[in-house]
């Protein structure tokens, strides 16, 4: 009964947290574009840095960690979908080398963040990792534990793409803007009245034109407005502030997956390379040695001159 529970609520409570990620994953194949644009970049529309610190070299079948970083500034509160203010959530995209996945727990380090689910972009993309939205809070650092293929032929050098975001977005995936958006008039005219409405909340406001006609424009709750009755405003003029303190980023590397017999192969080299340089340093010692020593005799005075 309480292993039911258990999953009961990892359902139900969990379906919010990864429902972000879905819209990206219902949507897209891979999620990046061949402009090198992650997708998620068409939702959060702002720009803001992460990190990525990845090994130079790694060698099959093992496990190692990246570290991703999503900094921001924890004072700062951002709009729910019901226009109270709230934690910002991070979530992050990692698209692995292919062969490369996600260690199972077993193997995984102790280091790596607790309480964080990673998931594949889908059952053919297993490279993909995909996780969050988690609280900011305590994951502005998030820990991948990777596991390198077991089985790789090309040995080579490949590159790594990481996308990261705190917030939330400003478009749905259906083109439609969220709350987290700044709200603009569509024409021209005088700000006649103000209504707040009920519910759930946020504000419409009747617009009167210059021939006359009354627009009425709904704004969501969240963004705080900034005009008056009484003022004379422009199309496409700001309705309300920039609620939004979140975005999104991007970070890429590279990576070597080694092969050991290359390794042990270098290190013979390096091996030989130096036990020639220290034989051909005693050589010439010897030499030098054997050279100083027939001066002397030529230069004894028990050796004999002739004089022709």
């Amino acid at each position: 009964m309480i292993q039911f529970l258990v999953v009961a609520c990892f359902v139900v409570l969990g379906r919010p947290r990864i429902s972000y990620p879905i819209f990206a994953q219902q949507n897209y194949a891979s999620p990046r574009e061949a402009n090198g644009r992650i997708v998620c970049a068409n939702c959060h529309l702002a720009q803001k840095p992460v990190e990525l610190k990845i090994p130079q070299a790694v060698l099959p079948n093992t496990v190692f960690e990246r570290l991703v970083s999503i900094p921001y500034d924890l004072s700062v509160k951002q709009v729910g979908r019901n226009g109270k203010r709230r934690e910002l959530n991070v979530g992050a995209v990692l698209m692995l080398p292919q062969g490369f996945q996600i260690a199972d727990q077993d193997r995984a380090p102790k280091s790596s963040a607790k309480g964080v689910y990673f998931q594949p972009y889908s059952a053919e993309r297993k490279n993909i990792i995909v996780v969050g939205p988690v609280p900011g809070k305590t994951n502005q650092t998030l820990t991948f534990p990777v596991i390198t293929p077991t089985k790789e032929t090309s040995f080579l050098k490949f590159s790594v793409y990481l996308g990261g975001n705190r917030g939330r977005g400003q478009v749905y995936p259906d083109g439609s803007k969220s709350n987290n958006n700044v709200f603009t008039f569509s024409s021209r005219g005088k700000v006649r009245e103000i209504e707040k409405k009920s519910g759930k909340g946020g504000f419409q406001i009747s617009l009167e034109t210059a021939d006359g006609k009354v627009v009425k424009e709904e704004i969501p709750p969240g963004p705080e407005l900034i005009v008056k009755v009484g003022d004379i405003v422009s199309a496409d003029q700001a309705i309300t502030n920039n609620p939004n303190v979140g975005g999104f980023g991007q970070a890429e590397g590279e990576i070597v997956l080694q092969d050991p017999r290359r390794i042990q192969r270098l290190l013979i080299f390096f091996l030989a390379v130096l036990l020639t340089q220290v034989s051909l340093v005693l050589k010439k010692k010897q030499f030098e040695k054997i050279q100083l020593a027939t001066i002397n005799f030529l230069c004894s005075p028990f050796f004999p001159t002739w004089d022709f």
